[in-house]
């Protein structure tokens, strides 16, 4: 009996893969793919979850910032005496009316208005016709006070129309308006200073020798008692207003009087009742200071809000505040803590704390404001209530103010940590470019190496192949039996 086998070829990779190159035995592709991936993949995984801390730190660094920028500018209305000037004033009279800025005397005072500025206006005699008429040329000279200025009176601009438009239209005017007015009688000319005050009367002279513009002069010298000339009637005087404070008189060009009480402005109206005087008050703003200390609570409340959102924890979802256990947060916390819960020197045993003027805490660390007791405590003692916040030694708003200015500065705690959390994003950043450029070094040397062993395996299979087939062809030998 005689047996015959027959052998095959194992492959170590399937040939029919797709990234396998006819005759090859690997996927080199897929195989470094996945080596390289193995190996990038864990430590990119670590890379960004460090980086994402990073910036989630430095993007809640930035909250934080603005959060405190925002608490610091609602302290601007409180962190100095100055900002305590605050104050109104109030009349007895509609003949006046006053506005007052910081630091105008507080107090009450008589006021009598006996006479309100005016402005010169002067209406000429009536001229034939509708202002068409020629009146004559040459030069007129305006004045008004001081100043003065030439008209030139040409043909074809010597008809009062003409005249009040170049009179209007003219270099160096220095406030005089000229306008034509239609009557019965005829057309007039209008002249109106454009400032008040009895220093500013209009002149008119000329340079015709007589001939038409002499109708048109004024001098305030020839004028009669009521400011009428033959050419002229005066429609309105040039006058200073009159007024006395507190048995003071006083004169002013305008009705506008800046300079009788320090930073108060009295705006004249009309004249007051004769022998009745008007009352002015000036009083501390005490409804403004409140506002402004109401919104320093508000304020403060919404920072403790930024505070308990950065350091939270929520134990429901697991879930942290990006800054929760940071040593800054807590620090700056503590800080403000001991400045609002402060004792301060106000010179009154009574208001030296926020509660003792009505700002107490809750049980969560926001305050809360019993106006009643702010507005008490204002009435009583003013001037406690602003050292309390304003103190140069160290009231509240000051303080904070000071402590915020540090924090915010560009030597201080919070720039400090965004430029060593900045510094540990670069870094982290340029670790991600070498595991990157590390990884396509490593592909590239098993790329190499695994096509030099797809080489090696394809030609043995090639070799194998035809071994076999040259076994194959061998003629067989035919065993005899032993008898």
């Amino acid at each position: 009996m005689s047996t015959s086998s027959t052998s095959s070829v194992v492959s170590v990779a399937s040939s029919t893969s797709a990234g396998a190159a006819g005759g090859s035995v690997i996927n080199v592709s897929a195989l470094v793919s996945e080596i390289v991936s193995a190996a990038q993949t864990p430590q990119q995984n670590l890379i960004n979850s460090q980086t994402a801390a990073v910036t989630s730190q430095i993007s809640a660094l930035g909250t934080l910032k603005g959060a405190l920028s925002t608490f610091q500018s609602a302290l601007s209305a409180l962190d100095t005496p100055h900002a305590f000037d605050s104050e109104t004033a109030t009349t007895s009279s509609s003949a006046f009316t006053a506005t007052v800025t910081s630091g105008a005397p507080v107090g009450t005072y008589n006021v009598t208005v006996s006479q309100l500025a005016s402005a010169q206006q002067l209406l000429s005699g009536p001229f034939t016709g509708t202002g068409t008429a020629s009146v004559g040329t040459g030069t007129l000279q305006i004045s008004l006070g001081s100043s003065s200025f030439n008209v030139t009176i040409g043909t074809g601009e010597d008809t009062l129309n003409g005249i009040a438009a170049a009179i209007n239209s003219a270099n160096g005017n220095t406030g005089v308006t000229a306008t034509v007015l239609q009557g019965t009688d005829g057309a007039h000319l209008l002249l109106t200073s454009t400032q008040s005050g009895a220093a500013n009367t209009i002149g008119v002279s000329e340079t015709d020798s007589g001939t038409g513009l002499s109708a048109l002069t004024y001098n305030i010298a020839n004028a009669d008692a009521n400011g009428n000339t033959a050419n002229y009637t005066q429609e309105a005087p040039a006058q200073d207003a009159k007024y006395s404070i507190s048995g003071v008189a006083g004169t002013s060009p305008s009705n506008t009087v800046s300079n009788a009480l320090t930073n108060l402005t009295l705006n004249l109206v009309s004249k007051t009742t004769s022998g009745t005087p008007a009352t002015l008050t000036v009083s501390t703003d005490s409804t403004t200071i409140q506002s402004n200390i109401s919104a320093f609570v508000d304020a403060y409340n919404t920072l403790l809000g930024t505070f308990s959102s950065l350091g939270s924890f929520d134990a429901a979802s697991q879930t942290a505040g990006p800054m929760l256990g940071n040593a800054l947060l807590s620090s700056t916390q503590n800080q403000m803590r001991s400045t609002i819960y402060g004792i301060v020197n106000t010179g009154s045993s009574t208001y030296n704390s926020l509660a003792s003027i009505g700002i107490t805490t809750d049980k969560d660390g926001t305050l809360s404001l019993n106006s009643a007791t702010l507005s008490n405590a204002l009435a009583t003692n003013f001037s406690a209530v602003s050292a309390l916040f304003s103190s140069p030694g160290g009231g509240i708003a000051t303080s904070l103010n000071t402590q915020l200015t540090t924090d915010l500065g560009s030597t201080g705690a919070i720039a400090s940590n965004t430029t060593s959390l900045t510094s540990q994003e670069t870094a982290l950043s340029k670790k991600t470019t070498d595991l990157t450029a590390q990884m396509a070094a490593l592909s590239a040397s098993l790329t190499q190496q695994y096509s030099a062993l797809n080489n090696l395996l394809s030609s043995l299979q090639t070799t194998s192949a035809y071994l076999t087939q040259a076994f194959a062809s061998l003629p067989q030998v035919q065993g005899t039996a032993n008898a």
